[in-house]
Formats: C-alpha cells, structure tokens, sequence
C-alpha cells in the first residue's frame, strides 16, 4: 500500500456496504493506520443504492469529501448500472465485483480497460450466511488484492463487531472470498 488508499464501495441497502468499510476502518487502526469510513445514500431504504468510503493511510486524514478518483470501487450489487459506480475510478485502480462470471468475462461485457477482481459472494454468502449479505466476503476479496491491512486484523475488528457464532460465519466469508476471488 502507498501513503493512502481511498476505496468508494457501490451496493444496495441492506447488503452492508457501510458496515464493510466500518470493520475495514477498525482494522486499519488496530495496526496503528489512520483510517475513516462514511456512508452516502439518498432515500434510506433497503435496496436504494448507497455508497460508503474508505481512506486509509499512514498520516492523518483531514479530507471528509466523498471520494472522485478511487484507487479501488468495490460493487456489491452488478445490477447497479456501470456509470455509478465506474466514473472516475483511477487507471491503475481495481474494480472488484461481485459476480459469477470470470473477470475477464466482466470486463469484456462492461467494455471496460481496467483491473478487474471477481468473486461470487452472493453464493459465499448463501453457503455460510443463509443470507445474501454479501459484505464481508467482498471484504475479503478487497483484502487479497490491495493487502490495505492484514487479514487477522479484519478477523479481530469482525469478532469485536458481531461477535460468537455470527463472528465467527463472517470470518469464514472473508476467508473464502479472499482464497477464491480472481484478478485480470
């Protein structure tokens, strides 16, 4: 990781974009970074898109603004149309996706000319969940291809968060996004 790393991540209500980016920040300042998490949505309900934000780095952050050129877009949800959650991502950045298809099956279909990263965290998530809340899978996926912080502090901030059994299922979403997901 650089000096800093801003990461806008796109999903649905109630798929836990926020709680995601949350965990991550905890993780980061449990290894002694400095890091921030924020949501952005408009009509507060389940389904509405929302957006949350991370920065993490090695110095203070003072910038609250949402973040216009991502180093990384995480998308929850692909049937969030494209020009929400691409504009602006940096050339060099990565978008890691929640899909069943290859990434560069992804990437061809969107047309697009960047790095792609592809996880099927909706089936993580129903395997172990129950559920398709697919955030701590995406999580891990996040966590294998920009090694922003370790995966054991996601573990600790996850366990401090939810705790027991429900700790414990989240932690094993993370760990199979981040074995399983691929990158183009």
């Amino acid at each position: 990781m650089g000096s800093r790393i801003e990461i806008r991540w796109h999903g649905r209500g109630g798929q836990g974009a926020v709680t995601a980016a949350t965990v991550l920040a905890e993780a980061a300042v449990m290894e002694g970074l400095y890091a921030q998490a924020f949501p952005e949505f408009g009509a507060e309900r389940r389904g509405a898109p929302v957006k949350a934000y991370n920065r993490v780095g090695n110095s203070p952050i003072r910038t609250r603004a949402p973040i216009r050129n991502p180093d990384v877009v995480v998308v929850l949800d692909t049937s969030l149309p494209p020009d929400l959650y691409m504009p602006g991502l940096k050339e060099d950045g990565y978008l890691i996706v929640n899909t069943g298809l290859a990434p560069e099956e992804f990437k061809s279909k969107l047309g697009i000319n960047v790095k792609v990263a592809a996880v099927n965290a909706t089936k993580i998530a129903l395997d172990i969940l129950g559920v398709p809340i697919v955030n701590m899978a995406m999580l891990g996926a996040l966590l294998r291809v920009t090694k922003v912080v370790g995966l054991k502090s996601v573990e600790d901030a996850v366990m401090e968060t939810f705790g027991g059994h429900i700790g414990e299922k989240n932690v094993e979403a993370i760990r199979r996004a981040f074995n399983l997901v691929e990158v183009v």
